[in-house]
């Protein structure tokens, strides 16, 4: 047999492997590379990606009674967007300190709950780190474990708030009032709020005092009473709670501190109202004493007659 023919080597076209490009890392912001158009647009604030940027920080001082303690853990229930944190020495350095420690949890405001003497609840709200700042004492505190009302609500979902007609009658109502919106307002698409509005927060001034409630917007949802759309007359509030009363003492124009803005002129602390009792009282005891000194000195001036009939059963 003849050797076959050596063929001629045929040239073998290796195609390239269309892979997929390596997808880039996932962060909570978005993907961590990013062109230049979107970076410039998160650095305008027009980021199609949420930033979380309102944050509040909620934290005590030491030696809190345990109706305040429990006070400030309904409010950490009510608010998802908020933050917890140990509790902090009440000095006077306490202002910068709360200040590191708002920056650190990347925080924008914050709720201070301060005890004195064991019986007196001072509520202080900031902004940070440039403030205005308003210190409030509180009264009339009613928590919900002692409460028991029937309302319930869905936790983590975002509140209405609604304010009395009268904030607007002056500059620092009005200053506070916006301070509570920004406090209290849960923001939009927040990762732990709900997408529901089934209760509301309720801030009305009376005699120059902000009282809080909170009621949950109860909706009949039985197909005879279904509520249509816009139909308010069929809702009801049922209140949930906590109830407290904020007294405002000062507003400061930094965070903790800074110029006075407003000093409530008709701000009585409670440590002159416990004087004003005990001296009512030590009044009250030393009337009693000038009116017993009185009636002895009455009887001495004034003595009885002898009774006539003293000694008819004396013989018997």
């Amino acid at each position: 047999m003849g050797k076959k023919r050596k063929q001629p080597e045929k040239e073998v076209s290796v195609k390239k492997e269309e892979t997929a490009p390596e997808r880039p890392e996932r962060t909570l912001l978005g993907w961590k590379d990013k062109d230049a158009d979107v970076e410039e647009k998160q650095q305008n604030g027009d980021s199609p990606f949420f930033r979380n940027k309102e944050k509040l920080l909620v934290t005590c001082s030491r030696r809190i009674s345990y109706r305040f303690r429990h006070l400030m853990l309904n409010m950490v229930s009510l608010l998802p967007h908020c933050k917890k944190d140990s509790k902090i020495e009440a000095k006077e350095s306490k202002g910068s300190t709360l200040n590191e420690l708002v920056e650190l949890k990347s925080c924008s405001s914050c709720l201070f709950f301060e005890c004195r003497k064991g019986k007196d609840l001072y509520l202080w709200v900031a902004k940070s780190p440039n403030g205005p700042s308003v210190k409030f004492l509180v009264d009339a505190v009613h928590t919900m474990e002692e409460l028991k009302l029937t309302g319930n609500h869905l936790k983590g979902s975002r509140p209405l708030l609604t304010f009395s007609s009268n904030f607007e009658k002056d500059a620092h109502w009005r200053m506070l009032k916006e301070l509570l919106i920004q406090t209290f307002g849960t923001p939009k698409d927040h990762r732990k709020a709900k997408p529901y509005h089934d209760h509301v927060f309720v801030f009305s001034l009376l005699d120059d005092h902000i009282w809080f409630r909170n009621y949950q917007i109860s909706v009949p949802h039985n197909e005879t009473d279904k509520v249509d759309r816009g139909g308010l007359d069929k809702m009801t509030l049922v209140e949930v709670g906590p109830r407290f009363c904020l007294n405002p003492i000062k507003i400061f124009a930094g965070s903790f501190g800074g110029p006075t803005l407003f000093d409530n002129p008709f701000y009585v602390s409670p440590n002159e109202r416990r004087a004003a009792d005990k001296r009512k009282k030590a009044g009250k005891y030393a009337h009693k004493v000038k009116a017993k000194t009185r009636r002895k000195a009455h009887e001495q001036d004034n003595p009885l007659q002898p009774d006539e009939y003293a000694d008819m059963w004396k013989g018997e």
